[in-house]
């Protein structure tokens, strides 16, 4: 996310989302062939790729990048990790699953940690300030908009809900739902496909989506010039009769070597490699259980800093670092089940148990 984060005065947030997704789906596309796995072959098995493209990549990049270039990337991280909680929440209405009074606490100890490594502040007071003041201001544009649809006031209900959307935090929520119903939609997706195969193609299909988007001129950050002048960039390559082509060779040209090697990085580890794996085994196993490996996330990213980069950790981010830690293992724990005894096992099982003195007398006659 930090990396990402380097690009974003350069680039759209469409454009960005689709730098991530075009070449990870390329990369997954092509060793998923190599490997021989299927193409999708039905009408149905495109159906569901092409809706698994829709919400997860297409969506969801598109609303994580738009709430990059709104919100600083610590609050924003709080925010897209704590995504087990509706995983946890949609997994237990559609596939049954169940999670103990000590994982829905583990839940609890994740956003927590969270928000100890990511959210700014040098104290818990402070850190606590922080997040309290991005969940309500948020909570505030809300319920403006809301007051002034239910007022009738046309002015007031149009001011409200721009301001919900200048809120990074209100496109992070939104990129954070997407992800989550991504991850159950895994489940649909691989019943008609190989999950490699169709994590590749939902990654160019939404790609394919954002960029057309972005060549169009779509959704700019405001807030950012740079941002914006690329978007006006396409807008006057457009209207010069250049075509949505020049408009995205028009933005492209605004992008840094940096940029291109920060893309690279984020395409191939953070969306090829990582989402390979990650939806390969959330069409497997328990989807609370792997969601809640997100947790991890700022946990290695502050460790990597640590050992690559020498970059310090605070007490806030070290208690931050063994909360999140304690909170995957609780959201997985298993309590051991007691074995039984032999006879009870029959018993379980439904085998008859035979008395001791019946089995002594069948092997003297045996013998």
């Amino acid at each position: 996310m930090v990396a990402m984060k380097s690009v974003v005065p350069h680039a759209t947030p469409l454009l960005l989302g689709a730098l991530r997704l075009l070449p990870a789906g390329a990369v997954l596309v092509g060793w998923a062939a190599a490997s021989g796995r299927k193409q999708p072959s039905s009408l149905e098995a495109w159906a569901w790729v092409l809706a698994f493209a829709l919400v997860d990549a297409a969506a969801f990049q598109g609303f994580l990048a738009e709430g990059l270039s709104r919100t600083s990337a610590g609050l924003g991280s709080v925010i897209i990790d704590s995504q087990p909680l509706s995983v946890a929440l949609l997994a237990s209405l559609l596939f049954g699953e169940r999670l103990s009074g000590l994982g829905v606490a583990g839940l609890g100890l994740g956003v927590a940690g969270l928000a100890l490594l990511n959210v700014p502040g040098d104290n818990l007071a402070e850190a606590a300030e922080a997040l309290a003041s991005g969940a309500w201001g948020l909570a505030a544009l809300g319920a403006g908009a809301a007051a002034g649809e239910a007022g009738g006031a046309g002015a007031e209900t149009g001011a409200g809900l721009a301001g919900l959307f200048e809120s990074g935090e209100f496109w992070m929520l939104l990129a954070a739902q997407s992800m989550a119903v991504g991850t159950v939609m895994v489940r649909f997706v691989t019943r008609h496909c190989d999950p490699i195969m169709a994590t590749g193609w939902h990654m160019i299909i939404g790609g394919v989506l954002l960029a057309a988007a972005a060549a169009h001129g779509g959704p700019t950050a405001a807030a950012d010039p740079a941002a914006a002048d690329s978007a006006a960039a396409a807008v006057t390559a457009i209207s010069a009769g250049g075509g949505p082509v020049a408009a995205l060779a028009a933005q492209l040209s605004r992008l840094t070597l940096e940029d291109a090697l920060s893309m690279s990085y984020v395409s191939l580890m953070g969306g090829a490699l990582s989402y390979g794996v990650f939806f390969w085994n959330a069409s497997h196993g328990s989807l609370t259980s792997l969601s809640s490996l997100t947790f991890l996330t700022p946990v290695f990213a502050s460790a990597a800093g640590y050992l690559a980069l020498g970059e310090t950790l605070s007490p806030m981010q070290l208690l931050g670092g063994a909360v999140t830690l304690s909170s995957v293992w609780c959201i997985n724990h298993r309590p051991q089940e007691p074995q039984l005894q032999p006879a009870a096992a029959k018993a379980a099982a439904g085998a008859p148990i035979a008395p001791a003195a019946a089995r002594e007398a069948k092997e003297r006659v045996v013998q």
